[in-house]
């Protein structure tokens, strides 16, 4: 799929007591901004930019441990364009988390130091568990008022360096499970062609049933499953039949069990 179209909105029509705040989530294979107005009082959070950058920051992290200069590089190009963006609104407060590469790497200060320079703040590199928790938090924000949505909910969270699966409830009870199986870590470790050899596919399926055997979440009452990031909207487009990223289209949309083995099947043909 092709970057997200970065969606705009000049000044924030919220109440006055808003804060102007902006988050920078630092994945795998994607940079992502969302800048917003936030209501302390009432937790309204209005929109005013958001965007998605593929910068590839864990190229061949799997193989080396290491971050590469030039994936260091794009990353940084791409913050410095985010930065860009930000000084347009009386931003409050920053915050740039980073996920599973970050945690992996051993020149993670290199990465540090290029954030500080650049944003003015630390990255927050978070466990896998609080990556989960997020992603749920995220994921199920106003879904329970809608008709179709039963609960426990479980969120899926295929991120480039790892995926996190989350379930709960509505007593409020999460439980989660990171797991070092992404879409970049993945293809770069097994999936060599284009399109990939029966061979390699199976080689990746033999690494996400090994992960899938850790798991020790109790799915089988799960009652709605909700997917999130880059593969999951890329199955969810094919699917549809889109050419393009549509946001509209692809946000809340429902996909069947078949569906989504169907559009796996037709993508690595």
């Amino acid at each position: 799929m092709a970057e997200e179209t970065p969606t705009t909105s000049p000044r924030p029509s919220a109440a006055t007591n808003a804060k102007v705040v902006a988050a920078i989530d630092c994945g795998t294979n994607s940079l992502r901004l969302l800048v917003c107005a936030l209501d302390p009082a009432s937790g309204h959070a209005e929109e005013l930019d958001r965007r998605t950058t593929i910068v590839r920051l864990g190229q061949d992290v799997d193989r080396t441990g290491v971050f590469a200069d030039d994936a260091l590089a794009r990353t940084f190009a791409a913050l410095d364009e985010y930065m860009a963006v930000i000084g347009r609104y009386a931003v409050a407060r920053v915050r740039l988390v980073a996920t599973s590469a970050a945690r992996d790497v051993v020149n993670r200060r290199q990465f540090a130091d290029g954030v500080m320079a650049r944003v003015g703040v630390e990255p927050d590199v978070i466990s896998g568990g609080e990556e989960a928790r997020l992603s749920y938090d995220g994921a199920t924000r106003g879904l329970r008022a809608l008709p179709w949505v039963s609960e426990p909910i479980a969120v899926l969270d295929l991120g480039g360096g790892s995926t996190e699966l989350v379930i709960g409830d509505d007593t409020g009870q999460i439980s989660g499970q990171s797991l070092d199986i992404g879409s970049v870590r993945l293809t770069e470790r097994h999936l060599h062609g284009d399109p990939p050899t029966t061979a390699e596919v199976a080689a990746a399926e033999a690494d996400v049933e090994a992960a899938l055997d850790t798991l020790e979440l109790p799915l089988s009452g799960v009652r709605t499953l909700v997917g999130v990031a880059g593969s999951i909207t890329t199955l969810a487009a094919h699917t549809l039949g889109l050419s393009h990223y549509d946001r509209e289209r692809i946000h809340r949309a429902r996909l069947s069990a078949a569906d989504v083995l169907a559009a796996a099947a037709e993508m690595t043909r």
